[in-house]
This record gives structure tokens, C-alpha cells and sequence, in this order.
């Protein structure tokens, strides 16, 4: 996987998707030690104010110790989706669903660019509904800033700033029904599904 937007991107953007810092703590020479620093922010061309941004991932049995085994796992990630026991670490900023609305929005565009930049993930949202998906994994969902409505089909639930969702392998789709911006955090992790 290509990290499409720059890595250390400012961190005082006007408006739009906030770029991540994400410092990465290891061993060297047996020392705590730091990394990597950097900042991160996967943009979408198509809808500059919808980010998702891949921060690290773990494959079923992660080791630590040396320097080599925390090199970034980003690059090489083939999808966003975990195999199962492993993690993938992202942020997601989403704007309000009513800028899909406006006749300047390129649906057709940002699906085909969900589609490279998200992949595994984006291959899980439908076709009648591009929201809605399922997944086989456990997801640890947080709302940094906003608020968001989870769509469960049938039902669903407004979440607000540090609320928490735990998401186990089921249908669901994320909606921003309000008029600003929302971000959250996710880890997802990879489960076998039984049914």
C-alpha cells in the first residue's frame, strides 16, 4: 500500500483533515528509544475533507525487541483489513454526509478512489448502500471530534465526542448527520467469523 498524501504534511492546515503525528517507541541497542516521528494523512483527491489514514498495523503474533521489528508496516500493506489476530490502527475524518448531496460531488470518483487507497475494507461496502458493510473483524471505535450516527439497518445510535463503540462483525454503516466535521479513531482486529 502507497501512503498517497504527504507524510509530514503541516500540522496547521486551514481546513480539512488534520495530519497525525505518530511517534514510534522501539528498542536500540537495548535503549528505549524513538523511531520514528512523523505526521501522516491519507487524503482523498475526490473529497478533500474525507481522510482515512492507516497509522500502523500488527500482523496474528506481533514481536518486539529489536529495531528492525518496529519498521513501519504501512507501506506494505496490501489491506486495511486484518488477517485474523492481527490489528490495523487508523483515523477516519468524516464530513458531513450532506456534501454528497452537492451536484459538484464525484461519487463515481471517490469510490474508485476508496477503492485504491482503503483496500480489503473497501471492497466490504455495498453496492445499494456504499455506507453500510460488514467485516470480519472486532472494531474499538472512538470520537475524537463531533459527533456520528452508526447505522445498524434497522436501528441506530448517535455517538458524541469520546463516546466508544465495540463493533463485533456486524452489519453497520457510519453516517454524519451534522453540519461539521467528525473524527475517530479505530483499531480493528482481525476475527474468524463463526455464523
Amino acid at each position: 500500500m502507497t501512503l498517497t498524501a504527504a507524510a509530514n504534511a503541516p500540522a496547521d492546515l486551514a481546513s480539512g483533515p488534520k495530519p497525525v503525528r505518530r511517534v514510534v517507541i522501539g528498542n536500540k541497542n537495548g535503549v528505549p528509544a524513538v523511531l520514528s516521528d512523523e505526521r501522516r494523512l491519507g487524503q482523498f483527491e475526490s473529497w478533500p475533507e474525507f481522510s482515512n489514514t492507516l497509522l500502523w498495523t500488527t500482523p496474528p503474533q506481533p514481536q518486539v525487541g529489536s529495531p528492525e521489528l518496529a519498521q513501519d508496516p504501512v507501506p506494505a500493506t496490501a489491506s486495511f483489513l486484518p488477517p485474523v489476530g492481527g490489528t490495523s490502527f487508523m483515523i477516519v475524518t468524516f464530513p458531513p454526509d450532506s456534501q454528497m448531496a452537492d451536484p459538484s460531488f464525484n461519487g463515481p470518483g471517490f469510490g474508485e478512489e476508496v477503492g485504491r487507497k482503503v483496500p480489503g475494507l473497501a471492497q466490504t461496502f455495498e453496492s445499494d448502500d456504499p455506507a453500510m458493510h460488514t467485516t470480519d473483524t472486532v472494531d474499538y471505535g472512538i470520537v475524537l471530534e463531533g459527533e456520528i450516527w452508526l447505522d445498524l439497518g434497522q436501528d441506530e445510535v448517535h455517538l458524541h465526542k469520546h463516546d466508544v463503540v465495540i463493533q463485533n462483525g456486524a452489519r453497520h454503516g457510519w453516517r454524519n448527520k451534522s453540519n461539521t466535521t467528525t473524527t475517530m479513531l479505530f483499531v480493528l482486529i482481525g476475527a474468524q467469523r463463526t455464523l
